[in-house]
């Protein structure tokens, strides 16, 4: 059967009253152009989708009904196939004439409402993301997607913590810009809000051509300052702290600068965590779960942004820690967010466990929040 023919298929009648399958529900998709059969296998509680290229597909499929199933229901565009197997292993097939039209779209999710339209966007044009027409470039596609994502989330968190009138949000490490243009971009042309945007970036050249873009774009409340996040002193209060793949201890200078500014909202997405790396000396009832090196770099990552919480936590914010993007555009993916509320009286008690347990001596952001 071709891949243009085929709409879905479906496996039922379990051999087995016992199974723990109720059926297999199938249907031809496009992913990253390669044709695949999407098979969800559904269970009474959950349901679990494994996708194939069509040659393991078709053996996958001839398994499924040899061991588990005696029905099998193809739908193509013209006919209605049904494969019948008794309980003696006899089959027959059945045709009939498609009932109802068959939906051909080869795409393996719904297309999403995203917060973030195709319109043309000149910025995007500007940082290579789409070309001339405003179209998204095969090439910036990943990175589209990574706006949008970003856009997502940052909604979700100010529609639950709103920033005031005329709002300064400040991007520590702003990079190439594209997150800070696309979230100054949501936020006034989307969300018709007064805001003033501050991307700080170390590298002079990346400044000033971001500087360029901004001005080109008549983005009048977005500028970009050339600095680092340990020296920069803002002239005017932070709203909003932001700070994305900030390396090391850079990560802990932003969050310390966001909690002294009394900032409502900070978010930060860590990157390497050599200080808490090189400083653990974990108990002996830890050492067989960390004696291979891939285990404790994994480890430290989750106890340097374990405690980065819970200090937030101490310092009168509420946080949330979860996965920012997906493992193939980097494998730095985590985000914590946080927002302004009340002090954990037990944050620091649990901070001290955790520097016992795993026998270090100081955090950075610790020793930043307590001078």
């Amino acid at each position: 059967m071709e891949a243009q023919q085929l709409h879905k298929l479906t496996l039922s009648r379990p051999r087995s009253r016992q199974a723990e399958w109720t059926n297999v529900y199938a249907r031809p998709v496009l992913l990253k152009e390669v044709y695949h059969l999407s098979c969800t296998l559904r269970y009474k509680t959950r349901d679990e989708t494994k996708n194939f290229l069509p040659k393991a597909a078709g053996k996958q499929l001839e398994d499924w009904l040899a061991e588990h199933f005696r029905q099998a229901d193809l739908f193509t565009q013209d006919e209605h196939l049904s494969l019948v197997i008794n309980k003696k292993g006899k089959a027959r097939l059945l045709r009939k004439k498609a009932t109802t039209a068959a939906n051909t779209s080869l795409a393996h999710d719904q297309k999403k409402q995203r917060p973030f339209s195709e319109r043309p966007r000149p910025y995007l044009t500007a940082l290579g993301i789409a070309g001339a027409d405003g179209q998204i470039l095969k090439q910036g596609r990943r990175k589209f997607r990574q706006i949008n994502k970003y856009i997502e989330l940052i909604g979700h968190l100010l529609d639950s913590q709103p920033l005031p009138e005329n709002a300064h949000i400040v991007d520590m490490g702003s990079g190439k810009g594209y997150l800070t243009f696309a979230l100054y971009d949501y936020l006034v042309n989307e969300k018709k809000q007064a805001v003033k945007v501050t991307g700080v970036e170390l590298r002079p050249g990346l400044v000033d051509k971001c500087n360029t873009i901004a001005q080109d774009n008549a983005f009048e409340g977005l500028q970009f300052v050339a600095g680092d996040i340990y020296q920069y002193q803002p002239k005017e209060v932070i709203d909003m702290l932001i700070a994305l793949h900030a390396c090391d201890t850079a990560t802990d200078d932003a969050i310390a600068k966001g909690v002294f500014a009394q900032a409502s909202c900070i978010v930060v997405a860590p990157c390497c965590h050599k200080q808490v790396r090189k400083a653990m000396e974990p108990s002996a009832d830890l050492k067989p779960m960390l004696q291979h090196g891939i285990l404790l770099e994994r480890q430290a990552e989750m106890l340097t942004d374990s405690i980065r919480s819970l200090l937030l936590e101490r310092e009168g914010y509420q946080t949330k820690v979860f996965e920012f993007i997906g493992t193939e555009h980097t494998a730095k993916n985590v985000m914590i967010t946080a927002v302004k509320a009340k002090s954990s009286p037990s944050a620091q008690q649990e901070i001290d466990q955790l520097k016992k347990m795993f026998g270090i001596q100081r955090h950075h952001l610790e020793d930043l929040l307590n001078v």
